[in-house]
């Protein structure tokens, strides 16, 4: 599918009347999803409160508009945020500009990133970064956000740091201050969200919870008596265009840091895309979505928007409130904006506290415990980069998190690309003439003591070719004089797996032995530009279909071997003369 700098153009001939209906009705739902969920991130972030909706409305709107996805909402997200937040306070000391300038200018490369991978064509990238990586990344950063937020919950003195263990010491440091008010308000709003989770679904349990929460603390405390930190008013009106510091030395700084939340935010949205197009039923364009990633966060630096990526939670809320195209995100943006226009003294009578554990909740929600005992039982493939991510993200530095698992999961594909299985089969039944072939141990079969079938699955290119060989020549070394090489697996051959093939035919028709290659699929034959590889095949090594190779290698098997044999594992052999 080809990307296009005007996407929302193929898509505007659906708007209609009742599309617009449904659209707005969704609109009005995601705005309920995203104020509280923006706060909360905003905090996440180390952002005061109306940043986070600043992103809810530029970033989402546009995202929408540019990307192929008709429903995934983006914006401000719980993994972006808290990654966010720990690169600029790692900058914060060897640059002199503010956290905001910081947080501008990583916003702007993060976008900056993605659309040179949109214009590059790289989103089939994407596909190599295994759902392993993403599951351990996510669950790493549910615990960081939960514990970045102990402070505020327990109503300690102010509690940042860069890492999970630094967190964990300044709680210790100062646990013998927690103030009791907070620490209720904060289980308050905990355990009325689970209330109506669980019990009252037809209420936003998040915005229903930071409402009984609020309650809690202005009808049983006095939050400046009590000493209960209350989140800020918003500004009223929109945001002022800004622009970025972008000075070369902090560019270099950031660079790194914005490379890894390009890459965690493109697989976020991706993925979230590719999840609701399976129930939508929609073609996902990866690269388009890489243009309307990329374009959010250029665009939404210059109006003080911090980095974002597609939501799970506002995307699924909003193709399950009936969306039919991205003006849903659009009415959703007009009434956050309203919110900050005609409302921006609501976030006041919020306390910390409530927010607090808002983002505790939305932490579990992101640590799938189901998933998280899955992934530790799965084969070692999948277990080991999952687990390394998870520990990565706890105790690496955040932005390196998602390159070991990255490795970690690529390391164990190679490891399984670079040793081609070899698997001796032998007919199982036969259907209408057609011998179905089965693996010879796990079944039991009866194999033919003059010929061995070998079935290869796999390619056999630079990296796979000595393990290809050492397989090959341990068979023959078994006083396997007639081997058939099953070839209907191999997908691709490279030079030097050419060379090996034709290496390992001369060696062993040198040896007094016999190879047929069957079933070679005719696209990685026409891929063949090895000229001794392609004589030799044609000199009668290749047969086009396994039978064939069977009829060929029976008939060279010498008379008195199938006299003595009681086996008569082929149709091909030869009726056992009578006695």
């Amino acid at each position: 599918m080809k990307t296009t700098g005007f996407p929302f153009l193929r898509w505007r001939k659906i708007v209609n009347k009742n599309s617009l209906k449904a659209d707005s009705i969704a609109g009005l739902t995601g705005a309920f999803l995203v104020i509280p969920q923006g706060i909360a991130y905003a905090l996440i972030a180390g952002l005061p409160a109306e940043f986070g909706l600043y992103a809810a409305i530029f970033s989402a709107v546009i995202a929408s508009f540019f990307g192929s996805s008709m429903h995934m909402v983006s914006g401000p997200t719980a993994a972006l945020s808290i990654v966010s937040a720990i690169i600029i306070e790692k900058t914060l000391g060897a640059s002199q500009l503010s956290y905001l300038s910081l947080m501008f200018i990583l916003t702007f490369l993060v976008g900056a990133f993605q659309l040179a991978f949109s214009f590059l064509r790289f989103g089939f990238l994407v596909n190599f970064i295994s759902h392993a990586v993403v599951q351990g990344f996510t669950a790493g950063a549910a615990l960081l956000i939960a514990v970045s937020q102990l402070g505020n919950f327990l109503g300690l003195p102010k509690v940042r740091g860069s890492s999970f263990i630094e967190y964990l010491q300044l709680v210790a440091k100062y646990w013998e201050s927690i103030n009791t008010p907070s620490l209720i308000i904060g289980l308050a709003t905990i355990f009325s969200a689970v209330i109506l989770k669980y019990w009252l679904k037809n209420i936003p349990y998040l915005l229903g919870s930071m409402l009984i929460g609020a309650c809690v603390c202005l009808f049983l405390f006095d939050p400046a008596q009590d000493q209960i930190d209350m989140i800020k008013a918003l500004p009223k009106g929109l945001p002022s265009l800004v622009i970025p510091d972008f000075d070369l030395d902090t560019v270099f700084l950031l660079s790194s840091g914005a490379l890894s939340i390009a890459i965690l935010g493109l697989i976020e949205a991706v993925a979230i895309a590719r999840s609701i197009a399976m129930r939508s039923k929609q073609a996902i364009n990866g690269n388009q979505e890489f243009y309307g990633q990329g374009l959010s966060n250029c665009v939404g630096a210059f109006f003080q928007c911090y980095p974002s990526s597609g939501s799970f939670t506002r995307s699924g809320g909003n193709y399950d409130a009936g969306a039919k195209t991205p003006f849903a995100i659009l009415f959703s943006a007009l009434i956050v904006l309203g919110v900050l226009l005609f409302l921006p003294d609501i976030t006041q009578y919020i306390p910390v506290p409530v927010m607090a554990g808002s983002i505790l909740i939305i932490a579990w929600n992101l640590f799938d415990v189901s998933g998280f005992i899955k992934q530790m039982k799965a084969p070692k493939p999948d277990a080991i980069p999952f687990l390394l991510t998870f520990l990565s993200t706890l105790f690496l530095p955040l932005e390196s998190a998602i390159y070991v698992g990255i490795v970690a999961s690529l390391t164990f594909y190679l490891a399984k690309t670079a040793n081609p299985k070899l698997t001796v089969v032998a007919p199982y039944q036969v259907e209408e003439g057609i011998q179905q072939m089965k693996n010879v141990n796990r079944y039991g079969l009866p194999e033919c003591p003059a010929i061995k079938m070998v079935r290869l699955d796999g390619s056999i290119f630079f990296g796979a070719a000595e393990s290809f060989q050492e397989s090959i020549r341990c068979l023959v070394e078994s006083n396997v004089k007639r081997l058939i090489l099953i070839c209907k697996g191999m997908n691709f051959v490279d030079v030097t797996g050419q060379h090996t093939l034709a290496e390992e035919i001369e060696r062993i028709q040198q040896s007094g032995g016999t190879i047929f290659f069957s079933s070679l699929k005719g696209n990685t034959l026409d891929d063949f530009t090895d000229d001794k590889l392609q004589s030799l095949l044609k000199s009668g090594v290749l047969k086009d279909s396994t039978k064939n190779a069977i009829s060929a290698m029976v008939a060279q098997v010498p008379a008195d071997v199938c006299q003595t044999c009681a086996n008569r594992v082929f149709q091909e052999c030869p009726s056992k003369p009578k006695l």
